[in-house]
């Protein structure tokens, strides 16, 4: 049964953009009013080991907006992960489907982080894995414009379910 409490970041390796996506999430989330500011949010990959560090580029790009994800490690999403979010917002659509393959049943409330944006904006979040410092700022970037729409949208489901 899902508890309205946590959304998951979804990526492939949970190294680069779902640690990103998961602290700026967060972040925009404490300044909210409740039920959203108690939201809890995690990332997870599709193809994830566990326990790998995140990328120093990541790390580099959230310091520079004042966050900090040192030390985080990464995890595979599991089924207990699926299970308990209210949302799993993945960077792709390459990464909904993967879900739907890997999950049965697959899960109902797998969303694209920039999903909720207008139409005519690009859906996808690019994978910045290897490359200069730039590109992981421009998914940091693509990241915090999608939030607001984002956060509508949570908002509009936690009012659901109470």
């Amino acid at each position: 049964m899902a508890q309205p409490g946590i959304i998951v970041a979804v990526c492939t390796a949970n190294i680069c953009r779902s640690p990103m996506a998961a602290a700026l999430l967060q972040h925009a989330l404490a300044a909210r009013p409740e039920p959203l500011r108690s939201l809890r949010v995690v990332s997870a990959g599709v193809a994830a080991r566990s326990g790998d560090l995140v990328s120093e580029n990541s790390v580099l790009a959230l310091r520079k907006v004042g966050l900090n994800i040192t030390g985080q490690r990464s995890q595979p999403l599991t089924p207990e992960l699926i299970g308990g979010a209210l949302a799993l917002v993945c960077m792709t659509e390459s990464h909904r489907a993967m879900i739907h393959l890997l999950f049965n049943p697959p899960p109902q409330n797998v969303f694209l982080f920039r999903e909720f944006m207008p139409k005519g904006t690009d859906r996808e979040i690019a994978d910045p894995y290897g490359g200069p410092l730039p590109r992981y700022e421009t998914c940091r970037d693509e990241l915090v414009e999608a939030i607001p729409s984002l956060v509508d949208f949570l908002s509009r489901i936690t009012r659901a379910k109470t």
